[in-house]
């Protein structure tokens, strides 16, 4: 019995485990959500770039153009002239208006921030020329430049300087500017004195007009006026005792 049952004995079989299916990750796109969102942001922010990029070289050129038609407009026949020359012909003008102002201004004295004074002898033939007179043998110019704070009183304590030493003014040339006044005066004298006489005058005149450049605008016109007077006495007592 025992025999028949194990004749009749089934092998087991063999149970292989079943295989677990694989779970496969989504596809990776090179361009993914994020990377797209990327890339077109920034060109759009490169589109606002050049456009206003583009709005300001327009702008740019706008400028050039009006100053241009400006230039066109102060420079004579520069109408259809080109950009090069329009330039070339803007300098050519401007150099040309400076030395016509240098020239303009040659014969004009502006007055300094400083007082100075000064007295040269003038050419005899050269101040009659100007004039139109004939002079003495005797006679002699000289120049005195005088420049200082303007004041009401200013050009008649010239006028005394000059009488208190036997000067006469003869031609004058004046030019105010911001309260200062530029004083040229050709002066005319007799000459009895000599060279010695002259040179004198010239160093005593230097520093009378020295003197009323110096002089205290805000002093009272009374005190003014005497003091001018004393001045006058003693320029003429001094050139006196100075002369042969």
């Amino acid at each position: 019995m025992m025999g028949k049952w194990k004749a009749m004995e089934v092998p087991p079989r063999l149970i292989l485990p079943r295989p677990v299916p694989k779970l496969q990750a989504p596809p990776i796109f090179v361009g993914g959500y994020g990377s797209s969102s990327s890339s077109s942001s920034s060109a759009i922010g490169r589109s606002e770039a050049l456009k206003v990029h583009s709005q300001a070289e327009k702008r740019r050129r706008e400028r050039i153009n009006a100053h241009l038609t400006t230039l066109r407009r102060m420079v004579p026949d520069a109408s259809k002239m080109d950009k090069a020359s329009l330039l070339g012909s803007v300098i050519d003008h401007v150099k040309d208006l400076k030395r016509k102002v240098v020239d303009t201004g040659q014969g004009l004295a502006v007055p300094k921030d400083a007082n100075h004074v000064t007295v040269e002898e003038e050419d005899e033939d050269e101040e009659d020329d100007e004039t139109g007179s004939s002079s003495d043998e005797k006679s002699f110019y000289v120049k005195a430049s005088i420049c200082c704070e303007d004041r009401p009183d200013l050009f008649v304590s010239l006028i005394q300087t000059f009488h208190g030493l036997g000067l006469r003014a003869v031609r004058a040339d004046i030019a105010c500017l911001g309260g200062r006044v530029q004083n040229e005066f050709t002066l005319c004298g007799d000459g009895s004195g000599g060279r010695v006489g002259l040179s004198t005058l010239k160093e005593v005149l230097r520093e009378a007009l020295a003197r009323v450049a110096s002089f205290d605008v805000h002093q009272a016109s009374d005190s003014s006026t005497t003091s001018s007077c004393k001045r006058q006495r003693l320029l003429q007592s001094r050139y006196a005792t100075l002369s042969p």
